[in-house]
């Protein structure tokens, strides 16, 4: 028999479920556990040794019939007696569906008809920590402990980047489709520069390329890491770092949670009561429109 976990993503919630995930694991010790999740998950998932088998593929669109049938398959066939669904999404709900005419599992989510529901009526105003500490707990497991990636079992070797001694890390992307959480990068470009004349060098990390590159120009004097860490390789610069400063993005979830010293910039866009970094050094920094908050404030929240 099995037991699955259900989480999809984004990075920063599935960061924020490491915590569950080791609940998960300590509550059913001797049982094989499997996670489904997506591909840009795998290597943090196996990472935690939480896991027995990983499953990727847990996100078909609506017209990937063959997707649908391999996730059905796995799924009635996974030996599975309870399903914890830490997505608690329509999707993730749907899925209950997937072992019909069979009886569903055991299933701890918001699922109609599961046997174990969250049901707490203010869940949608829970912050992200609480909320599955609290799901969890009603199906049985009493204690979540916090996110900790502060462990050199979580530090990949990032040698290949020669970096400096005292470095600081910059996260300045964001969703894409909303432009509204990212400060200015032409603000970004001013911290860089006030890091380099204090004898620190800054070092950019992220997917989107083009922003990146247009900071490293304005700024020669930074490490320009676009597209080139891997999950595990920016929690490695995280715990080496002196700090970091970003925006509302997955990745400074995973270097808060590494333990490094991260000031985290928000708009009103975004809610840091519902999603915002946990760790063990985490100031948040909060206007209605990030362009408001000036160079001179971030470089003071961090402390150099």
């Amino acid at each position: 028999m099995a037991i699955l976990v259900i989480k999809l993503g984004a990075l920063g919630d599935f960061v924020q479920a490491l915590g569950p995930f080791a609940a998960i694991r300590h509550h059913h010790a001797d049982t094989r556990i499997i996670l489904l999740t997506t591909t840009a998950y795998r290597e943090l998932a196996e990472a935690s040794r939480f896991f027995d088998d990983v499953w990727t593929g847990g996100r078909p669109s609506g017209l990937d019939i063959g997707g649908w049938l391999v996730l059905r398959r796995r799924m009635r066939g996974g030996g599975v007696e309870r399903v914890y669904d830490l997505q608690t999404s329509d999707r993730s709900s749907f899925y209950r569906n997937l072992f019909w005419p069979a009886a569903a599992p055991e299933w701890s989510g918001i699922a109609r008809g599961c046997s174990h529901p969250h049901t707490n009526p203010d869940r949608d105003v829970m912050h992200t920590v609480e909320r599955q500490a609290e799901q969890l707990s009603q199906a049985g497991i009493a204690k979540v402990p916090p996110v900790d990636l502060a462990g050199p079992e979580w530090k990949s070797d990032v040698s290949r980047f020669e970096l400096k001694d005292r470095f600081i890390l910059l996260a300045p992307g964001g969703a894409a489709h909303r432009p509204e959480k990212r400060w200015p990068s032409g603000n970004f470009v001013a911290l860089a520069k006030a890091l380099v004349e204090r004898g620190i060098t800054p070092v950019c990390v992220g997917t989107e390329e083009a922003l990146i590159d247009s900071i490293s120009a304005q700024c020669p004097e930074m490490l320009n890491l676009a597209g080139q860490t891997s999950l595990l390789d920016v929690v490695a610069l995280a715990q080496d770092a002196v700090a970091a400063v970003g925006n509302d993005t997955g990745p400074m979830h995973l270097v808060a949670s590494a333990g490094c010293a991260s000031v985290v910039l928000y708009s009103n866009e975004s809610d840091p009561a519902l999603c915002g970094q946990r760790g063990a050094s985490v100031t948040i920094l909060r206007r209605d429109n990030l362009a408001d908050l000036s160079v001179a404030e971030v470089v003071d929240a961090v402390s150099l």
